[in-house]
C-alpha cells in the first residue's frame, strides 16, 4: 500500500496536477512530506528540458 501512495503522487505530478493539490489527495499536512513522497522521472525531466528550450528558443 506504502509503494502506490508513491506511485500515485508521482503519477499525478506527471500529469500535471499541482502538488497542493497531490497533498490534499495523500492528506499530508506538511508540503514537505508530499514532497517526499513524488520522485522525478524520465518523462518530467524531458518536459523540463523542452519548456527551457521553448523559453530560450521559443
Amino acid at each position: 500500500m506504502h509503494g502506490a501512495r508513491h506511485t500515485a503522487a508521482t503519477l499525478l505530478i506527471e500529469q500535471g496536477v499541482d502538488i497542493s493539490v497531490v497533498q490534499e489527495i495523500l492528506g499530508h499536512s506538511q508540503l514537505t512530506t508530499t514532497k517526499r513522497y513524488t520522485h522525478n522521472t524520465a518523462s518530467l525531466s524531458t518536459e523540463a528540458a523542452t519548456r527551457m528550450g521553448r523559453a530560450f528558443w521559443g
